[in-house]
């Protein structure tokens, strides 16, 4: 079976920017320039994104930049668009209001409620939720005024995002670099998510990539999973309002905004790592794959061949626990099953046995649904015996998929 990634009539939840009015707001840092990166990203998100810059900030980058990368008319003078009252107009339109870069004086506006630029009147007149990206230099991010003006916002609800450490535009190293564009879109779904998601005020707990058991201080036994089903499960889950804990094998993935990650290694580590926080949780998804057996014994040293002495070796492996089924707690309980064969046998079989509401399975050795691939087709099979065959998706809808069902259940 196959689809497109884009099939305008699937009926899951849409990717949570799609649709959504963003306000831009661009001040005089220059770090403008990055703002270009931010202001596409988004669009290509399926956002409708309005620009709002101070005359400062044009002197870093043109106003034409952002316009033809949003589609949309720049606004930098209240006086000169064709909108009558522009600023008031733009923040009842909006979903989002993203400050990017947002300077000290800019800060200092917002935190005492003045104006004077269409970003700053525009930040006063919304009730969209409001994200700041500070960028400065290190030591102006460490004055106690500026400390005490970001503390005042964030107490009003304002979501900060950075500074990010890093080489300044003064040539020193500190706090004050914008933070990166995957930081900040993900600050604008988390915000968006806390206000409208469907999943507000729910504990999710996602686990994600592959454990790696030691066979010496060297090597490992493990498997080929990147961890990336489960990231997407819990952006998912974020953007859609819950507060996410992410458990992970060892990836190179990075931490989703707004997540809290625990790294583990070992299948005990990760068994360790999720009890204290499963009793409570309403959501339990056990995207990970950990591993089935472990080295019966550990090398203190690494193994050589000439002390093997011989072409073969034979490794004693023992049976690592089973973690959902050990696992106490979690309204709602998912769980995964990576196959090579007899997909929907072997689903079925572990339903009781890790006594789980659904079950996600996959084909690994499909097209497009392995590990590592940026799309995933999977079977959810559900404790009552209904069968549900997805097609090829985004592994990001695919955890739209498997939250729909979450949420009926929850």
């Amino acid at each position: 079976m196959s689809a497109t990634l884009t099939e305008p009539n699937f009926p899951f939840k849409k990717l949570s920017l799609e649709g959504r009015a963003i306000a831009l707001g661009i001040t005089g840092s220059i770090s403008a320039y990055k703002a270009a990166d931010l202001a596409s990203k988004l669009t290509q998100a399926g956002a409708s994104v309005e620009v709002l810059m101070t005359e400062s900030s044009t002197h870093f980058i043109a106003p034409l930049t952002f316009q033809s990368l949003t589609k949309h008319e720049v606004i930098v003078d209240m006086f000169s668009t064709h909108e009558a009252e522009a600023h008031v107009e733009v923040a009842r339109r909006i979903d989002a209001f993203v400050i990017a870069p947002a300077t000290a004086d800019c800060i200092a506006r917002l935190a005492h409620g003045g104006g004077g630029d269409m970003v700053t009147l525009t930040a006063l007149a919304t009730t969209a939720p409001i994200v700041i990206a500070p960028a400065m230099d290190s030591q102006m991010w460490e004055n106690p005024a500026v400390i005490a003006n970001v503390e005042a916002l964030t107490d009003r609800g304002f979501e900060i995002v950075g500074p990010a450490e890093g080489h300044l535009a003064s040539g020193r190293w500190g706090a004050g670099r914008l933070a990166e564009t995957p930081s900040i879109v993900g600050a604008v779904r988390t915000v968006l998510g806390l206000r409208q998601g469907d999943l507000r005020g729910q504990s999710v707990i996602v686990s994600a990539g592959g454990t790696q058991e030691p066979l010496d201080p060297v090597r490992y036994l493990g498997n080929r999973s990147s961890g990336l089903m489960g990231f997407s499960i819990a952006e998912a889950a974020r953007d859609r309002g819950a507060s996410v804990t992410l458990v992970t094998g060892p990836s190179p993935l990075a931490t989703p905004y707004g997540i809290k990650r625990i790294d583990i290694q070992t299948v005990h580590e990760m068994l360790d790592a999720l009890e204290p926080l499963v009793k409570e949780c309403d959501a339990l998804l056990m995207a990970a794959a950990p591993a089935d057996f472990r080295p019966f014994k550990t090398a203190d040293q690494k193994m050589k061949k000439v002390e093997i002495g011989q072409k073969e070796m034979a490794l004693e492996l023992t049976e690592t626990p089973d973690i959902i089924s050990t696992l106490q707690g979690g309204r709602v309980r998912v769980a995964f099953a990576a196959e090579t064969e007899n997909l929907k046998e072997n689903a079925k079989a572990k339903l009781e046995t890790k006594q789980v509401h659904l079950i996600v399975a996959n084909d690994v050795t499909a097209a497009g649904s392995g590990f590592g691939t940026q799309t995933n087709e999977v079977t959810l099979i559900h404790r009552q015996g209904e069968v549900e065959q997805l097609p090829l998706l985004s592994k990001y809808a695919v955890g739209n998929a498997i939250l729909d069902r979450v949420k009926a259940l929850l």
